[in-house]
């Protein structure tokens, strides 16, 4: 059996260069391959980077979906199910929108494939395949040992991405993460993840622990930590504020090889904090503590900021700024609110007839990062302009200067050349993935609808 792994873009343009920054390897697909499959062959394309090879022997498709992915990937199965290839189609958006999903593919995976993934070959091999297959439990993530050989021959970034735990048991409103877990999160051993590091290490400059939230639960983490100290890696992720205010956490990160980890401040309104049940932020002293306690241990910030919430005006984004600077953030995000499918936050703008696009992922008037809902006091055309000023103001030179000084984000000469590298290369893109395409805009082909 034939199986055939595809890896969507968010879209393209003809006759440009994919976003660089965008092509890490995509660890769900290296996943999928190394789950156990006797008798099946694998192949793997990765669509942001070479030309799918439509006519190539294959008896099963299968493709991750995400939210921005989705255009993309109905147009890559429509080619392949005009063949008369089977397409299996699983992933966020998948488990989110299935009956949308289930539209342009004969099988859909709803939730997690893990414990469904035997199951769907082998009906796969009989030609029996269910139109959905749905995951009643979270699924034990012991034994996962990702195929990376998959991405050989393709030039990814040099970041090995890791997971450890996949889910979080907060309920920010906005967040997609949450609606596909349910609030939950589970973790692999953690013997198996550092074995697994171990192997990738070498060929990496960092990894990327690609955990939604790795201080979820904060007894975890800090066994987690240790067991990274022998090994001398570099190490970049995500946590939750709470991590700011435990004293035993705060002095495992640089000892264990911590670059930076990215923590989501949202936004300084207390009140938009509480809209998007992230109130939890101004826990014991708010962001002055938390980010005093930060700084006294050493750890790099990446701090994402996200507007458009209902107590947002035009003052927010200076705001947001100046206080970015005075912190001397590492690096930080200045987005716009994006309301997915499936979480409380599209619910409510839904009900309160806010959306602009009836499924803006799929809209030909929709591309990357127009505003798809009305905003309280700004137009959504003023939302996406300052979000844009603001990275500019805040990766412009003057200010990426002041924070080349500062200790923490430039101790030695060669974090100080990583600074300056990684800066600049947030300096380049301020706008650049403004408006980009969903979905390959010189594909002339029609979608193919399933039954």
């Amino acid at each position: 059996m034939q199986l055939t792994l595809i890896h969507p873009s968010v879209g393209r343009r003809p006759g440009e260069r994919y976003i660089g920054t965008w092509q890490m390897e995509p660890l769900p697909a290296a996943t999928l391959a190394g789950l156990p499959h006797k008798g099946v062959t694998v192949s793997f394309y990765d669509d942001r980077m070479e030309a799918i090879p439509y006519d190539r022997p294959a008896d099963l498709v299968a493709i991750s979906v995400e939210t921005y992915t989705a255009k993309r990937s109905y147009q890559i199965a429509s080619e392949y199910r005009r063949r008369g290839v089977p397409v299996v189609m699983g992933g966020f958006h998948a488990t989110l929108c299935p009956d949308e999903v289930a539209g342009y593919a004969e099988t859909v995976i709803v939730g997690e494939a893990e414990e469904l993934w035997p199951e769907v070959i082998d009906d796969a091999r009989h030609g029996s395949l269910k139109k959905f297959y749905s995951s009643t439990a979270r699924p034990a993530l012991s034994g996962l040992t990702p195929d990376r050989s998959i991405f050989r021959g393709k030039r990814y970034l040099p970041i090995g991405l890791v997971e450890w735990g996949r889910g979080c048991p907060c309920g920010c409103d906005f967040c997609s993460i949450q609606t596909a877990f349910h609030q939950s999160r589970t973790c692999r051993p953690t013997d198996e993840v550092l074995e697994e590091i171990r192997q990738v290490w070498p060929q990496k400059k960092a990894i990327f622990f690609i955990d939604d939230n790795l201080t979820a639960d904060m007894g975890q983490p800090k066994d987690f930590l240790r067991g990274l100290i022998p090994l001398r890696i570099k190490w970049v992720g995500q946590v939750s504020i709470n991590a700011a205010h435990d004293e035993e956490f705060l002095e495992l990160p640089v000892r264990s090889g911590c670059q930076c980890v990215l923590i989501g401040f949202e936004s300084l309104n207390p009140d938009n904090l509480v809209s998007m049940n992230k109130g939890f932020n101004t826990m014991k002293g708010g962001y002055e503590q938390a980010l005093a306690n930060l700084r006294r241990h050493g750890i790099r910030l990446y701090i994402t900021f996200v507007f458009g919430y209902d107590h947002d005006t035009a003052c927010s984004f200076a705001e947001s700024v100046a206080f970015a600077r005075r912190h001397r953030f590492f690096i930080a995000a200045f987005n716009h609110l994006t309301p997915f499918p499936g979480t409380p936050l599209y619910a409510r703008l839904q009900q309160e007839n806010r959306l602009l696009y009836d499924s803006w992922w799929l809209d030909d008037n929709y591309s990357y990062n127009k505003i798809p809902f009305q905003p309280t006091h700004l137009s959504p055309q003023e939302l996406q302009r300052r979000c844009v000023e603001a990275r500019r103001e805040f990766y412009g030179w003057p200010s990426i200067l002041q924070r080349s000084i500062d200790p923490v984000n430039t101790g030695g000469l060669s974090m100080f050349g990583n600074f300056l590298l990684i800066n600049n290369m947030f300096r380049r893109e301020i706008a650049q993935r403004d408006f980009y395409p969903l979905g390959d805009t010189g594909w002339r082909g029609e979608l193919l609808r399933a039954n």
